[in-house]
C-alpha cells in the first residue's frame, strides 16, 4: 500500500488517552457548477471505493478497548462532528500489525473535513500507536 503525506490522519501517533487524529483531511468545499441552480451535494463514500488503512504500529497495553471513529464536519475545528463509521477494538487485538476493519471511506462522508477519533475505554495506555490514512493499493495479505 502507498500512503500519501497529505492524506494521513495519524503517522505512528501515540494514543495514551482519548484523542483526535493528528491530521485532518480537507475534502474540499462543495460548490455550484456553472449554470446550476443549486450547489452539488457530495458523498465521498459513494462510487468507486476510496481505500483507507488504520493499523496498529505499536502494541497497546492497559486499556480495555479502543474505539476508532471516522468523523466529518463542516468546520476544521470539528465543533459538532458527525460519526460516519466506528469500530470497537479489544485490547487483545491491538497488537502491532493489526488492521482495523474500516477499509474504505464510509458512506455519509459528505462534509468538508474528515478525521479519526480514538476513544480509550478503561485504564489509559502507556504504549500503543496508530498509523492511518487514505491509501493506494490497500494490501489485504500478511506475512
Amino acid at each position: 500500500m502507498i500512503f500519501d503525506l497529505q492524506s494521513m490522519f495519524s503517522d505512528a501517533q501515540a494514543i495514551t488517552a482519548t484523542a483526535a487524529s493528528t491530521n485532518v483531511i480537507d475534502l474540499g468545499a462543495p460548490g455550484t457548477p456553472m449554470h446550476a441552480a443549486a450547489a452539488i451535494t457530495q458523498d465521498f463514500g459513494k462510487g468507486r471505493p476510496v481505500e483507507m488503512r488504520i493499523q496498529t504500529v505499536e502494541a497497546f497495553d492497559n486499556l480495555t478497548s479502543l474505539t476508532i471513529a471516522v468523523e466529518v464536519d463542516t468546520v476544521e475545528n470539528f465543533a459538532s462532528p458527525t460519526v460516519v463509521a466506528s469500530v470497537v477494538v479489544p485490547l487483545a487485538s491491538l497488537v502491532a500489525g493489526y488492521v482495523a476493519p474500516i477499509q474504505y471511506v464510509p458512506l455519509g462522508t459528505n462534509q468538508r473535513y474528515m478525521r479519526l477519533n480514538y476513544t480509550v475505554t478503561g485504564t489509559a495506555p502507556s504504549a500503543g500507536a496508530v498509523t492511518a490514512g487514505l491509501v493506494f493499493g490497500n494490501a489485504n495479505w500478511s506475512a
